[in-house]
């Protein structure tokens, strides 16, 4: 080879190592996660009537005497899990083991598959899945592949997709949305409604915005919310709860 062609492959290498760091930079600036907020640090911690286990896959929380059904949590997209410790531990705290799941990247297409080892790890008990924006996306999606071993879907901020079409699945679903939400395509949200139930229970609180189902601050593109963070929180925990009440006491009858 010739000292030219030698050159050649020398700059073709440091050309491609450019790239390739370019590259690495704005996946990294683009990719960049939501963290948690110090409300969701404080929420991680056992205590009180809540017991916070934290492993490499998922985080569970959960109450001394739980009822069913549980919770399978998807996060949002690019949203750290941990965020959403305050509602999982108001969910575990009115009686309601919640998993929120891990998923790579921190993106939940990526894993949205991952409800099954959840499942698989607690046989026997009883589930609803659901999940934040992307997440319940997601989370329909997997619900309209495994109907079977759940009890219902919840979406937060969020909808089902054709993939995840629900309407003929005989799941019970709920809808909730904030008032002020700036980042859900209200488009794509009512398009939507065609891939749910008839009887799927809509609900929006007012004052609420999209970044404020999860507690890692103000999100791009939101609204400012005209609600506190807990109030939202604890509305939020509430509609779910009542919902899976319903649920449990149809499975009575």
């Amino acid at each position: 080879m010739t000292e030219k062609r030698r050159s050649r492959g020398r700059k073709w290498l440091l050309a491609l190592a450019i790239f390739i760091l370019a590259a690495g930079i704005a996946a990294a600036f683009y990719l960049r996660p939501y963290g948690p907020d110090r409300t969701a640090v404080e929420a991680m911690r056992s205590g009180g009537d809540v017991t916070v286990t934290d492993s490499k896959d998922v985080t569970v929380y959960e109450a001394a005497e739980p009822k069913e059904p549980g919770v399978i949590f998807y996060p949002g997209g690019l949203v750290k899990p941990e965020s959403y410790a305050p509602l999982a531990r108001e969910l575990a705290r009115r009686g309601h083991r919640t998993v929120v799941v891990k998923m790579p990247l921190n993106l939940a297409v990526l894993g949205g598959g991952r409800a099954s080892a959840v499942l698989e790890a607690r046989p026997g008990e009883s589930f609803v899945i659901g999940g934040h924006s992307l997440g319940g996306v997601m989370a329909a999606r997997y619900a309209a592949e495994h109907p079977e071993g759940l009890r219902g879907v919840f979406f937060l901020a969020s909808y089902a997709d054709d993939k995840g079409s629900l309407r003929d699945k005989g799941l019970p679903v709920l809808s909730v949305i904030g008032s002020e939400d700036g980042v859900l395509n209200r488009d794509s949200f009512e398009k939507n409604k065609k891939n749910l139930p008839e009887d799927t229970k809509f609900l929006t609180l007012p004052g609420g915005n999209h970044g404020q189902f999860g507690s890692y601050g103000p999100q791009k593109g939101d609204h400012a919310a005209l609600i506190s963070p807990e109030e939202q929180t604890r509305r939020t925990a509430e509609a779910i709860t009542d919902w899976m009440t319903g649920i449990r006491e149809k499975g009575k009858n």
